[in-house]
Order: C-alpha cells, then structure tokens, then sequence
C-alpha cells in the first residue's frame, strides 16, 4: 500500500514539473510571483504524503511479518500433536501384533500336542482293529467248526431264508393289493360295461359275405360263359371280379378282394340272369347299373348309420365311407354294424363316466373308418383312418380315438380309452366273430407251449375256446407263494407273445394226493 501512495505522490510531482513551465511560459510575467509561492507549498505536500505512505508502508510490513509467524506457530503445533496422535497409534498396532503372536504361538503349541495325542490314539486304535480282527477270525472259526458250514455257505444259507420269507412276504402283498384293486375296478367296471350291454341291442350273429350266386338251371353256365369264353371275360374285365364256374350245381363263386367289387359283380350277374340276354353289351349295361345301385346303397347305409347313431356334423365324404364298410368284415363280423354298435356302446359308457356323449359315438362310429379303403391303399386301417379324419378336419378327440383303439398310440383323453373298451366288448362277445380253425388251433397250441415252458409246471390245458388256461403244478416244486407270482408271469408272457381277442384266464392249480387202497 505504501508503495502505491508514493507512485501517486511522484505523479503529482511530475505534473507539476510539467504543468509549472507551460504555464511561466503562457503567462511568465503575469503570474512568477504566485508560482513560485504554490510551488513551494506543493513540495511541502509532497514531502509530507512520502513521509506519510512510508510510515504506513512500515506498520504493514510489521503487521504482515506478525501474522507469518503467528501462522507458523500454529501449524508447527497442529504438527506435533499429530505426529503425537500417529506415534500412539502405531505403538497401539504394535502391542495388539505382539499379544496376537503371542496367542498364536499359544495354540501352536496346543495343536502340537493335540497331534501327539491323536497319533498316540491312532497307534493305539490300529492296535485295538489288529486285536478285533483276530478276534473275529478265531470267532468265525469257532462258528464254522461248531456248525461245520463255511462262511460261504452260512452265508447262501441265510440269504435263501431271507429270500423265502421275502418271496413269501412279497407274495402276500401283491395277493392281498391285487384283490382289493380288482374288487374295486370290477365293481365298478362291471357295472358301468353291463348296464352298457344291457341298453345297446346288437345281433347275436355274425353277418356273412355273399360270394355265391345261385343259378336257375346249370345250362345258364354255358350262357353266362359265352361264346369262346367272351360273356365271362368281359363280366370279368368290366367288374375285376373272377367267376369261378365249377361243378358246383346251379351255382356260380365270385371270388374278389374288394367286396364292393364283388357286390357290384353279384347284382349285375343277377340281373342278367333275370333278363335272360347276356352278351358284352348287355353285360356292360348291368355293371354300369349296378354300379350306381351298390353307389345309392353305400351312400343310404351311411346315412342311415349316421342317424341311428345320432351324430351329426360328419363330412359327406366320410359319411360314403362309413357306407361301403357294410361290404367289409373282419372274422365274419360286418364292420358297418361293428362300427355303430362300439358308437352305441361308446355313448352309453360316457354317459355312466359323465363325459360327452356325442364326441363318444363320434369317435365310436369312425374307429375303424380306414377298414373302408384299405383294400385301395396301403397302411394299417388305424393309420388309413387317422388320415382321414385329419383330411376331413376331425375333433383332435376322435383323431387320437382311432389311432390308439389298439394300442399303437397312448391315448389322451378318457374317451379314448372308452372306445379302445367298446371295441374289445363288441368284438370279443360270443358270436361277434368267427376264425379259421388253423387260427383258433394254433393260438391254443402257443398257449400250452408258453405254459408248459415254465419250472413246475405238470401239465397245462386250454380250455374255453382258448378264453382260460389251466396249469396242474407239482406241489413239491412250487409252493402256494410261488404259484402267484407264477399266475403273474405267465399272465405277462402270454399278453408279450399272444394276439387274441378279449382276455384270457390264467387258473394255477396246486393239490396233493394220497392213494391207499385197503385190502
């Protein structure tokens, strides 16, 4: 501050220097005397400011020389007390270190002695093994000589034991839950599959394909025959049936894979004989006749099936479908009528489970839809059918209904299962179905062999058109434990290595006889 008070004072002087002889020289004469007076009073003034800002300037040189070391002397002292505080500190840090070393060579030294103490015990315990086993060796060497069985064979002797109590225990179980499952299934099974039969009204009997015409005079071989054979070729040709004419009397056998071919054949060959005109162009006016009269029927019979059943909403063309299944069997039994009495039977067990009764028929009616065109078509008639009803948009229900009706997919819904059971009671009730008999011979040879295979089995016998078996076993080699577990295996291999139809009971018996004869 002294500093600028001095600059200002030699400005002031400097201007005046300056100011003083411009001013003589405008006005030299006029005004020396007063100049001369002013410019004395100026330098006193000047003098007097210097000596004024130098005063200053030295008492603030002292007062900031005060505050430097005032400063000084405090942050000296904040320095000490914390180096002080940092000394303390670390001394605490080092008497916490050493009382820690100290512990830490304290449990050094009690694990070291811990781990005398253990091997001590280690050395001692494989000691006290050394001596059990020994023990134990002279024991089982006792054991052995007193009961004079090996180990071994104490061993294989136990374990049979055991076996049988298990075998026997086991046994008993599975009687005992088998029973109490069956009672309750049967029960309502029973009831619910009787009260079905019991409301669907089906014939007893199975319908037969019609493959023989009758003839009114064996001269009308010669006329259905033709000149050089041509009437028979051309019938032949224009129906792909074959005429078989023998020496059967008044009699001609149509013989065709495709019964609709056959039926076609059979009403044409009729008309003829009623006519009486038979030549190749008579011939192919009949077929074609017949043709459109088998295509009405087929197109009614599916008509008819479908309003019997109560069914509505199928697509036209599997309605024709269901109508040419009345030219289809299987073992005898006419598939139309299988199809809507599983529909019928179908319907009726859904309504005793609370389920809907229209998918059931639906599903009923169309199981064995693919049996129409496998004749035409190559596939199994439950893969033919579930392609079907997919082409023609059919519920998923009734699409899983058929593929699984035997089994060949897991069914997912219970109406499924409901159709799969409708099938096998409509197929498996006596009269439903006829067999060769080089089928119905053979299943019940398989069955005696597959029985007779078994350990302890003296003889077997198939009884009940094959529908039971009964297997005599030796009482000395099969105990009444072994004989349901025997029922259970053979019941499991018959249903492995057997197709048949319906179920088949499977009856152990096991008795023993004492003969005397008194004398």
């Amino acid at each position: 501050m002294g500093g600028y008070v001095i600059a200002a004072a030699i400005a002031i002087v400097v201007t005046l220097v300056i100011a003083i002889p411009v001013s003589s020289k405008i006005a030299v004469s006029r005004y020396k005397k007063d100049s001369d007076a002013k410019i004395g009073t100026a330098e006193e003034k000047a003098r007097a400011i210097i000596d004024d800002a130098l005063k200053s300037a030295e008492a603030k040189k002292r007062e900031s020389l005060l505050e430097v070391k005032e400063e000084t002397l405090r942050q000296k002292s904040e320095l000490d007390k914390e180096i002080k505080d940092r000394r303390k500190e670390i001394q605490r840090s080092e008497n916490r270190i050493q009382q820690k070393e100290e512990n830490i060579d304290k449990k050094t030294e009690a694990i070291e002695r811990k781990e005398a103490s253990l091997a001590a015990k280690e050395e001692n315990l494989a000691k006290q093994k050394e001596e059990v086993s020994k023990l134990n060796e002279q024991r089982i060497q006792e054991l052995e000589r007193i009961s004079g069985l090996t180990s071994e064979q104490a061993k294989d002797f136990l374990l049979k034991a055991v076996e049988e109590d298990v075998k026997h225990d086991a046994a008993v179980m599975i009687k005992e839950t088998e029973a109490r499952a069956k009672d309750e299934a049967d029960k309502k099974a029973k009831e619910y599959v009787i009260s079905a039969i019991q409301r669907c009204a089906a014939d007893h009997v199975a319908e037969a394909t019609i493959s023989v015409v009758q003839l009114p005079s064996d001269e009308m071989k010669g006329r259905i025959i033709g000149r050089e054979g041509r009437n028979i070729r051309t019938l032949e040709t224009m129906t792909g049936v074959e005429l078989i004419i023998d020496d059967t009397p008044e009699a001609v056998v149509l013989s065709a894979f495709d019964p609709v071919r056959r039926e076609i054949a059979r009403i044409a060959l009729e008309k003829l004989i009623v006519d009486g005109r038979i030549h190749p162009a008579r011939i192919e006016e009949m077929v074609e006749k017949a043709k459109k009269e088998v295509e009405n029927t087929i197109k009614e019979e599916g008509e008819a099936a479908v309003l019997e059943v109560g069914v509505t909403g199928i697509h036209p063309e599997l309605v024709r479908l269901l109508g040419r299944m009345k030219y289809r069997t299987s073992y005898g039994q006419n598939v139309l009528r299988h199809s809507v009495e599983v529909a019928q039977i179908s319907g009726l067990l859904a309504s005793e489970l609370g389920l809907d009764v229209r998918m059931a028929k639906r599903a009923g009616l169309l199981h064995d839809i693919g049996k129409s065109v496998d004749h035409e078509m190559e596939g199994t008639h439950v893969q033919l059918g579930a392609d079907l009803c997919k082409k023609y948009k059919e519920n998923p229900i009734v699409i899983n209904a058929v593929e699984s009706h035997h089994g060949d997919t897991e069914p997912t819904s219970l109406i499924a299962c409901i159709v799969q059971a409708a099938d096998t009671i409509s197929a498996a009730r006596p009269g439903a179905r006829r067999e060769t008999v080089e089928t119905y011979t053979s299943r019940l040879k398989q069955l005696e062999e597959i029985t007779n295979s078994f350990k302890g089995v003296d003889k077997s016998f198939a009884i009940q058109a094959g529908r039971e078996v009964r297997i005599m076993v030796v009482p000395e080699q099969v105990s009444d434990a072994d004989m349901v577990i025997m029922a259970r295996e053979v019941s499991k291999r018959i249903e492995e290595e057997m197709q048949y139809p319906g179920q088949i009971k499977v009856n152990v018996i096991r008795e023993s006889r004492i003969i005397d004869y008194a004398k």
